[in-house]
């Protein structure tokens, strides 16, 4: 429904219409039915003058729904709008029993000896007409209010909804905005490392890919969700990083079922948790140590696993529980899917680590 400068509905001429057309037809027939069980038989005549005799009624809704929607009762006005819907009801019913009293004047439908004049169909008719057009009144009146009522929840429902989405989303931005410094950081700091052990060629291939990395992210940074696929090739610009660092050290096997390429992933789901298997399973040891990520469909959910088989001290255990890759992907995930999701991390007795992050199946 389009939307007035007040905030309410516009009034619909084609329900006005469809409305008083059924109504007219009702009271019509009803007419009729009465009038036949006394004896009056010219129904044609009967049925178009009780028909068209809520014409005025018609023409003076929408003016009523205005006022209606301009003269709401308020503790502060109850007076002064009272008063201006007696006197709307009083010229509109007033003109409505005229527009009757002319046409029993034209018409005679109830067959009188002789045609009555308008004074006389209008003295006739009017005492019984007055608590019908009471609440004829009284009932547009109400249904505007509801309807009003009704459209107002919706907007402001459907504003919640939006400005809820817009929350999420800042969120979603400013923790994807966490994530980004702390990698870049992290790789700025081992590109310094590189340098002063004058691996410059090493340093260099890792400045290109940090470039690459970051001109991706850049490019995404409007989504909140990608594709698994999209994802596995964002990680591997990452790895391609991590392995000029860590050269012959890291080892790093990703094994993705093709049916989970398409499923729908937080943007930068993988990269943090390589990150966390790398810094606290690889990179204090001098042997070095491998990385498996892994990816299923089971059961209407996406299964991801970042694996790592270095064992590691009980603070780097402390740091991986709370450290910022991880306290951010929760947020994330509780943001994008409330309890749908679920981050679970294990560790082994001999200190290897495994996140296992469990999706609702969703394909792009």
């Amino acid at each position: 429904m389009t939307e007035t400068e007040n905030d309410v509905p516009s009034t619909r001429w084609h329900w006005i219409v469809a409305i008083w057309l059924a109504y007219a037809l009702f009271d019509a027939s009803q007419t009729v039915l009465v009038m036949h069980a006394v004896g009056r038989d010219a129904w044609l005549v009967i049925f178009g003058t009780a028909f068209v005799s809520w014409l005025p009624w018609v023409l003076a809704t929408p003016f009523i729904i205005s006022l209606a929607r301009r003269y709401a009762i308020t503790r502060d006005r109850v007076v002064s709008t009272v008063g201006v819907h007696l006197a709307t009801l009083t010229v509109v019913s007033l003109i409505a029993s005229a527009w009757f009293a002319t046409l029993q004047m034209l018409f005679n439908p109830w067959r009188y000896p002789q045609h009555p004049t308008f004074i006389e169909a209008w003295r006739t008719s009017f005492p019984y007409q007055v608590l019908p057009y009471m609440i004829v009144y009284g009932l547009i009146w109400f249904i505007t209010l509801i309807v009003d009522a009704r459209a107002r929840m919706t907007r402001q429902t459907t504003e919640t909804a939006r400005l809820n989405e817009e929350l999420s989303k800042a969120q979603l931005a400013a923790l994807r905005r966490q994530i980004e410094p702390h990698f870049m950081f992290n790789t700025l700091n081992s590109i310094a490392g590189l340098v002063r052990e004058q691996r410059n060629d090493a340093a260099v291939s890792m400045i290109v890919g940090l470039s690459e990395f970051l001109r991706r992210a850049t490019q995404d940074s409007h989504r909140s969700q990608v594709t698994l696929a999209e994802e596995v090739e964002y990680l591997q610009r990452y790895l391609d990083i991590q392995k000029v660092r860590f050269g012959e050290r890291l080892q790093v096997s990703v094994d993705i079922s093709p049916e989970a390429l398409h499923a729908q992933v937080p943007d930068l789901l993988l990269q943090p948790l390589v990150e966390n298997a790398i810094k606290h399973g690889i990179a204090k040891r001098v042997a070095g140590g491998a990385v498996r990520v892994t990816g299923a469909c089971a059961n209407g959910n996406l299964r991801l696993s970042v694996y790592n088989d270095g064992p590691s001290d009980p603070a780097d255990s402390q740091s991986t529980v709370t450290g910022v890759g991880l306290s951010n992907l929760r947020t994330r995930l509780r943001i994008l899917h409330g309890d749908e999701s679920e981050l679970e991390l294990k560790r082994a007795a001999s200190g290897e680590a495994e996140v296992i992050v469990t999706l609702p199946l969703r394909e792009a």
